[in-house]
């Protein structure tokens, strides 16, 4: 691959065949190319450019020993990449494409940099459901891409949200509108039995009926085995108080349900709903200048665990 100069101007690209023609010349250069999956947007990178995945970790600030996730066309492009013991083959079958991401065993032969699995032999491959982000993949082969934003900010779920952040750092993005589930992929490794390493967009509760067993949960100590594992991450600008049901003098509300807020996520309880809009209402709270939010409580089931894991994460001490 060619190396590629840091952009002075990002491109916005149409999720047209001229604009997915574009993209792909840009990633087959070396370029940073943010690209719209339905969980949020990705930046992505080839897979195996080692100049270019470096890049990558440099325009986000992300620490380098923070696995990314590998996007494919297909089951079959992930075979190509990765071990599938049944258990894998199984969840694959149920739910891609989908927001999971399998961390399996990386093949030798595989072609992935180094610098994508961060020193692990494991490798985590996804099978996104966003047909523009599937119609680049067939033209392009395996991307790396974590979401497009600075590292440990709040993740993009719009085109306007990744400009915010990466404008003039990266060299485009490809429009395919809002994310329709807002939340980052549920994340299952393999110990060998299946373990949730990370809440996400498909309820635990659905993986655990695909595979007739309940998920372990994997515990926080040591390096990260898959991205999100970070104890701050997702975090906006302001401070967080969570479970509030009141705004405290100099507090903006973030409701849900039956707690009304300045801001909502969801005004009917709807955790899909909230899910897809989470980070939105992140992005406002930064447009707003709060350095206080209080957060409405979250009810701690199907995809209420991801928005709690990111809600947790965003609070945590930076």
């Amino acid at each position: 691959m060619t190396a590629q100069t840091p952009p002075t101007e990002t491109e916005r690209l149409p999720a047209d065949a001229a604009g997915l023609d574009r993209a792909a010349a840009l990633l087959g250069a070396g370029g940073l190319v943010a690209i719209p999956t339905e969980t949020v947007y990705g930046l992505a990178v080839d897979a195996g450019d080692d100049a270019a995945v470096a890049r990558l970790y440099q325009a986000k600030g992300r620490p380098a020993f923070n696995p990314l996730i590998v996007h494919v066309a297909d089951a079959e492009q992930a075979r190509a990449l990765v071990e599938m013991p049944p258990d894998a083959a199984r969840l694959a079958q149920a739910v891609w494409p989908g927001a999971l991401t399998l961390v399996l065993p990386i093949r030798p032969d595989a072609g992935v940099s180094p610098l994508v699995t961060a020193g692990l032999e494991t490798l985590g491959v996804r099978v996104p459901a966003h047909p523009v982000a599937r119609d680049l993949l067939r033209r392009t082969g395996p991307l790396a891409a974590p979401s497009a934003n600075p590292s440990g900010q709040v993740s993009p779920t719009t085109p306007a949200h990744v400009l915010a952040g990466l404008s003039g750092r990266i060299a485009a993005v490809l429009d395919g509108g809002p994310c329709t589930v807002g939340v980052e992929s549920t994340i299952v490794g393999f110990l060998p039995d299946p373990v949730l390493l990370r809440a996400g967009g498909i309820p635990a509760e659905t993986l655990e009926a695909a595979l007739g067993a309940p998920l372990s949960e994997a515990g926080a100590e040591g390096q990260p085995a898959a991205p999100g594992q970070l104890a701050s991450h997702y975090a906006p600008r302001g401070s967080l108080r969570l479970n509030a049901t009141g705004a405290e003098p100099g507090e903006v509300l973030l409701g849900f349900g039956p707690v009304a807020g300045d801001l909502t996520l969801s005004a009917r309880g709807d955790l899909v709903e909230a899910a897809a809009t989470l980070f939105a209402r992140l992005h406002d709270l930064n447009a707003m200048a709060a350095d206080r939010i209080a957060v409405a409580p979250v009810p701690e089931t199907g995809l209420g665990r991801a928005i709690n894991d990111r809600l947790r994460r965003a609070a945590a001490p930076r």
